[in-house]
């Protein structure tokens, strides 16, 4: 990538106001979805994620890079679990220091040099940690399919959660230019219309709130289990965050990388999460479906991505936008997620064949065994003034198992990101 590219430098135009409303329709559908998943409260998911984007361009201000940062779908599970061991604040204390744990990371990269983060991180850990995020999910998405616990029969949410994975395939397989970068959205928008024809949808939550209405912000409390527990948990899309840092480089031929770095990058992601679950809001990630949408509209002006932010803040403020999504059907969303926590699952299995991950080498073999049994099976660690569990203990055995066992004459152990 050369220096320039495509990019010319940051620009605040109100005449981009319109563009910036159109990546954030593109990030809708994965940024409400989550804080649906966990309880979390939408309108604050919208208010943090604009206040996230604008500290993550304030961090990178020497080269501001043109992405969207918005809610982690990696945290659903540490969320959901975190939630029911500790409560809400305390599970928001964890993501401030999971947030602390990039900005950490940030340091680190700026005294040490980025190879550091690969070397800690490499493809044999990172790979593994991915899958168990999609699988420890997957119970979860095939109950809301089912209709557990739903009002209306199996078969009705069986029918809906189907038809909505339907949808969302077809986005994903014959979508062209902007419908291909929203199958979630149409997903759930199909899903909702047929939802509305069973009879299923209450809109009386619609009618009861208000247009202006302040979001539904809270703080956190901090113990040290749930803080433990969420640290390690950002392993993960500490590497997503490179990865997207890349993509977004070759969309627009200059080297962010190189130009503000990873110290700078991590840094904004870092800052961004802890101030989101400061607010009560999910933590924050760069965006690959914005990222898309970049490449097809040649939008490379970052000052864009300010406007986004913009109007998600604004957003956060209309009462009625979040009780509308409120009334989607568990239903519907069941059925987007069968197929997204499986794509979660193949990210990771992706990262082990595309970085060539020798499963023959013993070495490989027991890290990736480890990971998996360590966060899938609910192995836990008590050693009095702090526990260790789930995806957490499966990253920190996967890490330190490749610090401590000897590498091989055949594999190396790193192949590049």
């Amino acid at each position: 990538m050369n220096d320039k590219g495509f990019y010319d430098g940051y620009h605040f135009r109100a005449g981009d106001a319109l563009f910036g409303a159109q990546f954030l329709f593109v990030a809708f559908g994965a940024l409400v979805l989550m804080p649906i998943l966990t309880g979390l409260d939408i309108n604050v998911a919208l208010f943090t994620a604009g206040i996230g984007t604008l500290i993550f361009q304030i961090c990178t201000r020497k080269r501001v890079v043109p992405i969207f940062l918005a809610s982690s779908f990696a945290f659903i599970a540490p969320i959901t679990f975190s939630v029911a061991q500790w409560g809400m604040s305390a599970t928001m204390g964890g993501l401030v220091a999971a947030g602390g744990f990039y900005v950490i990371l940030s340091f680190i990269v700026r005294f040490k040099g980025q190879d550091f983060i690969y070397k800690l991180l490499p493809p044999v850990v990172v790979g593994p940690v991915i899958i168990t995020i999609g699988l420890i999910l997957s119970p979860s998405a095939v109950d809301m399919a089912m209709g557990k616990g739903a009002s209306y029969s199996s078969q009705t949410s069986l029918i809906i959660a189907g038809i909505s994975l339907v949808a969302t395939i077809i986005a994903i397989t014959f979508g062209k230019g902007m419908m291909k970068l929203i199958p979630i959205l149409i997903g759930i928008f199909v899903g909702y219309i047929v939802s509305i024809f069973y009879g299923i949808v209450d809109f009386s939550p619609i009618a009861k709130a208000s247009w202006f209405s302040i979001p539904n912000f809270s703080t956190p409390t901090f113990e040290l289990n749930a803080m433990l527990y969420m640290i390690p948990v950002a392993i993960a899309p500490t590497i997503e965050h490179i990865g997207n840092i890349l993509a977004i480089g070759n969309v627009t031929k200059t080297d962010f990388i190189k130009n503000p770095g990873l110290k700078d990058t991590l840094l904004g992601d870092g800052l961004a999460t802890s101030a989101a679950a400061f607010f009560g809001g999910p933590p924050n990630t760069t965006y690959s479906e914005v990222t898309g949408a970049v490449r097809l509209t040649k939008a490379y002006n970052p000052g864009i991505m300010t406007w986004t932010a913009i109007v998600a803040i604004l957003l956060a403020f209309v009462g009625k936008l979040g009780a509308l999504i409120a009334t989607i059907p568990a239903s519907v969303i069941g059925g987007i997620m069968v197929l997204l926590f499986g794509i979660i699952a193949s990210v990771g299995m992706e990262t082990l064949i595309k970085h060539k991950v020798d499963l023959a080498d013993p070495r490989n073999m027991i890290i990736v065994s480890l990971i998996l049994v360590f966060a899938i099976g609910g192995m836990v660690f008590d050693f009095g003034v702090a526990s260790f569990s789930g995806i957490g203990l499966g990253a920190i055995a996967g890490v330190i198992l490749n610090l401590v066992l000897p590498k091989t004459d055949k594999f190396s152990g790193y192949n590049g990101y």
